[in-house]
């Protein structure tokens, strides 16, 4: 069967309303631009309701709108950062997409269904398991939804239809449970290059006791974004989750096999005090809308909060009074503690952040929410 398939390199956000907003990565660029309704989109003489958005004199269409009038279906590339326009042409059994990797969340959704989220090699993805799913063990056994639980290797084909989030989501049709791994999140101690791989070793803070976890070619690091680092990237201090196991040592510190670790390599090493903590946790809330707080999923007191380099931070403060602060701030090397959310709205703009500086709790403003 041919398939045509048609490929738009795109960064990582979309065109959101008529003002695209740039992080500090330097990867996107701030433009304005004009909506105009008063002209019309056709596709083959067929009225739309598209509107087209002009910046610097050209015109613009959202991508998900301009797809389904063309008969593609619309995918999102998160490793490759890039839009996949196929054809509909196509059978739907051949658009199934494939992933194996780990749950690292499990919930459910308004509907009843339970929602898996899963980081695979090059792709992070939200699952939809409902009656429809074929859910099975590695031995082709049912498998039931409710024992679904964060830390189990996973392989599935999920599709053709995707919703362009960050991550992803789309209906799953097949699910093949694997093996149960060990999950922890902790501080690096230390990071070794070693004769099979690298060596990881955990408990900096001695909360749980030291671990040591081994890594070899099967083993998968990703930073915040879930997008590929390098083992240099990884420094002691760093906050990080990691999937191991679920074979242990019985020595001291006890030994493991490493397969996925997911770094925060904004981290500073630093670490804030139980008091600083929900000191930051009563004024990010303070600072919310009646709106946003009824959005909320995560608890107030259970909202994550790190702290980083200002420079690292990409907050986007509300005002130029704010922005000078902000950019002062950052010239001096200054560090900002980041207050963040789960909200039922994080299928479609992410989680919701937002900054305080470290030194004087000031509020900066947000990250852009993705």
């Amino acid at each position: 069967m041919n398939k045509k398939k048609l490929i738009i390199v795109a960064t990582v956000a979309g065109l959101l309303g008529t003002t695209v907003a740039a992080e500090a990565s330097g990867f996107l660029r701030k433009v304005n631009g004009l909506l105009r309704s008063d002209i019309d989109v056709t596709v083959d003489g067929k009225a739309t309701s598209m509107e087209p958005v002009f910046i610097n004199g050209q015109a613009y269409l959202p991508a998900k709108s301009e797809a389904d009038a063309l008969g593609y279906d619309l995918r999102y590339n998160a490793r490759e950062k890039r839009l996949e326009l196929t054809s509909r042409e196509e059978s739907e059994v051949d658009q199934l997409i494939k992933v194996s990797g780990i749950i690292e969340e499990v919930r459910n959704n308004q509907a009843g269904d339970v929602q898996i989220t899963v980081l695979g090699t090059g792709d992070w993805i939200v699952l939809t398991v409902d009656k429809d799913t074929t859910l099975t063990d590695q031995k082709g056994k049912p498998f039931k939804a409710k024992d679904l639980k964060a830390g189990m290797d996973v392989y599935a084909e999920y599709g053709p239809i995707v919703a362009m989030s960050y991550p992803g989501q789309s209906h799953a049709a097949k699910v093949v449970v694997g093996a149960d791994r060990l999950v922890r999140e902790d501080v690096i101690k230390s990071v070794e290059k070693t004769d099979d791989g690298w060596q990881v070793r955990l408990g900096a803070n001695g909360k749980d006791g030291e671990i040591v976890l081994n890594a070899g070619k099967e083993t998968k690091i990703v930073d915040q974004e879930r997008q590929p680092i390098e083992w240099s990237a990884l420094k002691a201090g760093m906050k990080v989750r990691a999937y191991y196991g679920p074979i242990m040592t019985k020595s001291l510190p006890p030994i493991s096999p490493l397969f996925y670790l997911v770094a925060n390599t904004a981290e500073t090493g630093a670490v804030l005090s139980p008091a600083e903590v929900d000191q930051y946790r009563e004024l990010a809330y303070n600072q919310l809308s009646e709106d946003q707080k009824k959005r909320l999923i995560t608890k107030k007191n259970e909202a994550e909060v790190t702290l980083v380099n200002a420079a690292d931070a990409a907050i986007f403060p509300q005002g130029e009074d704010k922005q000078k602060a902000y950019d002062a701030y950052k010239a001096k090397n200054g560090k900002v503690v980041l207050v963040t959310y789960k909200t039922s709205d994080d299928a479609l703009l992410g989680p919701l952040t937002l900054g305080f500086s470290y030194e004087t709790k000031e509020y900066f403003g947000n990250r852009i929410r993705k």
